[in-house]
């Protein structure tokens, strides 16, 4: 249906936003408030004036990318909110202290805060809240706030696929016509969660290296290769069983594995690199006093296992998710097509809210309950509780610019065609040698939508097409995008705001993306390249 030229002028005013993007951000140290609005603006000139939308295209998908961006901007908010929570009572503290003792070999301490517990997180809520809510218990381990965002974006990027209950992955299933149970199915979900478990081990190492370079990376390995094992190994048994639980289950053992880890004789006793570059030394002496009375390491975890339990009430019984999914919001957009008779269909009710099994829903609940409980143990002064409520808007305001703004530039860049000739411009020149850049098209989804799910909505369809024109396996292709999808989660800048506002360095987004790009995209060629190898034989 498409008659847009895909021709190099045209691939290159597609590829122009996201490098004016990644250039101003990397280059410039521009925050992504800043780099945003100007992504956008060139977003919506070549649309108009090159490829041919009218006013109403860009209307109608600027609507949609509000839409998205307040359902993304909710999480954000009420991951702020629980975030203040612990703020104001000062659990931190208590989390910090808490967790050194049960973990006193430090890497296994900022492995455990900043990827086991993301994987946990991840599993069960997803959209950017492991980032958010893990942040500033790192900050309160001691992590310096840039390194406490980079952790915690790795650290979640491999359950991208099939945590959040496997949304992203039924969303894979459901682009590329994979009808659940099938052999293509289950063969497609075996290589996704191979890549993905390849990709689970470098976040790993990546993390021991980060805190200790060789010194960490030695002192590590066995417990990083052994939760590998759970993590990846685990998905991958698992996708074969039920891809509903297949990365939560493994996530929540590796939670339980650590800590029995922190039991073995090579890590019980005291360990740490004293220069570690993510670490803040000698600042812990004077805040031990201000821990509250009498709250123990359970009573400072309260919200966030409130949060678990509330999720996996609502996602996983049945007659309890089907009732409260019944309440949805969600708008009509009627068909807008471009000149070049691009086509973007009618929806009755687009990206329909579900508020009460949303994300935001699970952050916000165990936000008020966790308030209720410290204000009746006397942990929250008065006024308090209006001082959380504040500070949590005040700290969502500056990144709701960003947000906005990066979701409508994806959502017009996809509209207006940018996105489909961008990825069919890759396709058509490289021929066979395509696949190595398959994992790529699901990254540059990731980064651009800041979700594996939209990437996998955009793309899946794009890279199993591709993928049979060039007599390749689709399933391998597949595996590669939403790998790709996984990885780019880790660089996706509406990701990386929600880190940086928690943490209170908002601005400082092109310095974290500096720092993680360089790890992403050696990662994504390995699977590319591997695909290649694959697909050869």
């Amino acid at each position: 249906s498409m008659n847009i030229p895909v021709n190099l002028f045209m691939w290159v005013l597609a590829c122009l936003p996201i490098i004016v993007l990644l250039v101003l951000m990397i280059k410039f140290q521009w925050g992504a408030t800043d780099a945003a609005p100007v992504g956008l603006a060139i977003t919506v000139f070549t649309g108009i004036v090159f490829y041919k939308a009218d006013l109403k295209v860009i209307v109608s998908e600027g609507s949609k990318g509000i839409w998205n961006a307040l359902t993304i901007l909710i999480i954000v908010w009420t991951a702020v909110l629980l975030y203040q929570v612990g703020n104001e009572t000062r659990a931190f503290f208590v989390i910090r202290d808490g967790m050194r003792k049960l973990l006193p070999n430090e890497l296994l301490l900022v492995l455990a805060m900043g990827w086991i517990f993301e994987s946990f997180l991840q599993g069960i809520t997803g959209f950017g809240v492991p980032v958010a809510v893990g942040a500033p218990l790192l900050i309160g381990i001691g992590v310096k706030p840039m390194w406490a965002v980079i952790i915690p974006l790795l650290g979640q990027s491999w359950g991208n696929t099939f945590g959040t209950l496997a949304a992203a992955w039924d969303a894979l299933a459901m682009s590329a016509g994979l009808s659940a149970g099938s052999k293509e199915y289950l063969i497609t979900a075996f290589w996704t969660a191979l890549f993905i478990w390849f990709w689970n081990m470098i976040i790993g190492m990546t993390i021991c290296w980060f805190y200790g370079k060789g010194k960490a990376i030695r002192k590590g390995f066995l417990a990083v290769v052994l939760l590998s094992v759970i993590q990846g190994g685990g998905e991958l048994l698992l996708t074969q069983v039920n891809t509903t639980i297949a990365c939560f289950v493994p996530a929540c053992i590796s939670l339980i594995a650590i800590l029995l880890l922190g039991r073995l004789p090579a890590f019980r006793k005291e360990w740490s690199v004293e220069d570690s570059r993510v670490m803040e030394r000698g600042k812990d002496t004077q805040e031990t006093e201000e821990k509250p009375e009498g709250m123990t390491l359970l009573h400072a975890f309260v919200p966030y296992i409130l949060l678990s339990v509330i999720a996996l009430v609502v996602l996983l019984v049945e007659p309890v998710h089907t009732l409260l999914s019944k309440v949805q919001i969600g708008f009509s957009f009627p068909e807008t097509v471009t000149g070049y008779g691009y086509v973007n269909e009618a929806v009755e009710s687009f990206s329909p809210w579900t508020p009460f099994t949303h994300a935001s829903m699970f952050l916000f609940v165990s936000a008020v309950i966790g308030m209720i409980y410290y204000k009746k143990k006397g942990w929250i002064q008065k006024g308090g509780i209006g001082r959380i409520f504040v500070r949590a808007v005040s700290m969502t305001m500056p990144s709701g610019m960003a947000i906005i703004g990066l979701v409508i530039m994806s959502k017009i860049m996809a509209g207006t065609g940018q996105t489909e000739v961008l990825a069919n411009g890759i396709a058509g020149v490289l021929g066979k040698v395509y696949v190595i850049l398959s994992p790529f098209i699901g990254l540059l989804g990731s980064f651009m939508t800041g979700s594996n799910m939209s990437s996998n909505i955009l793309f899946a369809g794009f890279q199993s097409t591709t993928a049979n024109l060039l007599n390749v396996d689709p399933s391998i292709v597949l595996g590669a995008q939403s790998s790709g999808g996984s990885i780019g989660s880790a660089i996706s800048p509406s990701n990386i705001v929600l880190g940086t506002t928690t943490a209170n360095i908002l601005g400082s987004e092109g310095k974290v993306l500096r720092k993680i790009i360089v790890i992403t995209v050696p990662a994504a060629l390995m699977i590319g390249v591997f695909v290649l190898a694959l697909t050869s034989l």
